[in-house]
């Protein structure tokens, strides 16, 4: 097996430009959820409707997924991906116009509150596309031998746009106001819609284009669950989110319970992704093929014990530092899961494959703020940031001994074989 090259994929043009594109996006949509969640409660005081943000994004991104996996294994990838941008910008646009100072002493609260859930809505519906599309079109600009690599660089990049996104947009709502800061994010995402046009258009990979839906859907279904590496860590993925997600309520913590403020509020998600970012660049150079499956599932674990800390804390600065520790196994996490998806996943079936992950594990980013919103209303923020903590606990052990397939696992042997075709 040749020497591991930490740098390999950012030898190749076209995928430093996919990577600033993805940076963009990536930064704009954190900024704007910030700033969303920051002023519904905000106007509200209310956790029912930070609740109400994760149950109007994960409603389309969930039920709409299958079949835009479906589409994107059937269409051509750079022009789908700047047509799902394109329809970003207006999602950006309005969420501007409906918090500028006009709209707001002209429109009722309530008129507003529905016209955000509404645009957050069809941003859902707009989720669905972006995961399959961005994932498809990775594995068409960088060689198979080095899928890992790219995945790692391409995960650093999310985190890295997350970190910062999430620390200007906190930042941002101190310095500029809401409206502004929306106004920066429809900025970014019309540059980001330019670049995408600096990537040639790909192949199409599928040999049945025009199957039918139903047939489409069930084979992508049929090989995930087929597939027990695939499912174990969609799985495990899934279940930690959605219990153990604590950023829903960020806003009640900052403002409530650590009263630090839009600054504090900014700093606080900015640790989860600061940790993601420098765990992920760490494996750049010390690579999860090895003992895949039990780096993964004592990832998730330590992740649990870091949400525990979290909600127990009543002291910022420790706050912060559980955060940070909970995102740098969050990082391990991530790119272990999407390396098992790029090695594992045939070429014709990932878009299909990849809406399958975001059913699984991008859907229960908002069902876990919907729980998390409906758990502090019924349990107080603290017993369910807690409780979040132990499910996901139990979840690690219980996966850990039903799953052997996926605690045995080890990718060594699938990137030898990569490196030998290349």
């Amino acid at each position: 097996m040749s020497k591991n090259d930490p740098y390999a994929a950012l030898r190749i043009k076209e995928f430093n430009v996919f990577l600033l594109l993805r940076f963009l996006l990536v930064f704009g949509w954190s900024m704007q959820f910030i700033v969303i969640e920051w002023e519904v409660y905000s106007i509200t005081k209310d956790p029912w409707n930070l609740a109400l943000i994760g149950a109007c994004e994960f409603i389309p991104a969930f039920f709409v997924a299958p079949f835009a996996g479906h589409i994107v294994d059937q269409r051509e990838k750079r022009n789908l991906f700047a047509l799902c941008i394109a329809a970003f910008s207006l999602i950006s646009l309005g969420l501007f116009l409906l918090t500028s100072e006009r709209i707001i002493a002209d429109w009722s609260t309530d008129t507003i509150l529905f016209g955000i859930y509404a645009l957050v809505f069809f941003g859902g519906f707009l989720r669905a596309f972006f995961g399959p599309t961005i994932f498809s079109l990775v594995a068409l600009i960088v060689p198979k031998r080095i899928y890992p690599n790219a995945a790692t660089w391409s995960s650093s990049t999310w985190k890295a746009a997350a970190v910062l996104g999430a620390l200007f947009g906190g930042f941002s709502i101190h310095w500029m106001g809401v409206a502004k800061t929306l106004c920066l994010v429809f900025v970014l995402v019309m540059l980001s819609l330019f670049i995408a046009f600096q990537i040639k258009k790909k192949p199409i990979l599928n040999p049945k284009i025009g199957e039918s839906v139903k047939d489409s859907l069930i084979a992508g279904v049929r090989f995930v669950f087929n597939s027990k590496p695939i499912l174990g860590a969609l799985t495990l993925d899934m279940i930690a989110v959605l219990f153990g997600g604590t950023v829903a309520l960020l806003p009640i913590f900052a403002q409530d319970i650590l009263n630090v403020g839009s600054k504090g509020f900014g700093i606080l998600n900015a640790s989860i992704s600061l940790g993601s970012i420098i765990s992920m660049f760490l494996t750049t150079y010390l690579p999860v093929n090895r003992n895949t499956g039990v780096k993964l599932l004592g990832a998730v674990f330590i992740f649990g014990l870091c949400i525990i800390a979290f909600g127990l804390s009543s002291i910022f600065w420790v706050s912060v530092l559980a955060l940070f520790l909970s995102g740098a196994a969050d990082g391990v996490s991530m790119v272990i899961r999407q390396t098992i998806l790029q090695l594992k996943t045939p070429d014709d079936m990932r878009g299909r494959v990849s809406s399958v992950n975001s059913m699984f594990v991008g859907s229960s980013n908002e069902l876990g703020a919907f729980e998390s919103g409906v758990a502090a209303k019924l349990l107080g923020p603290i017993t369910a940031v807690v409780f979040g903590g132990v499910m996901t606990l139990l979840t690690v052990v219980t996966i850990g001994i039903k799953n052997p397939v996926l605690r045995t696992l080890d990718l060594s042997e699938d990137i030898e074989a990569h490196e030998l075709e290349g």
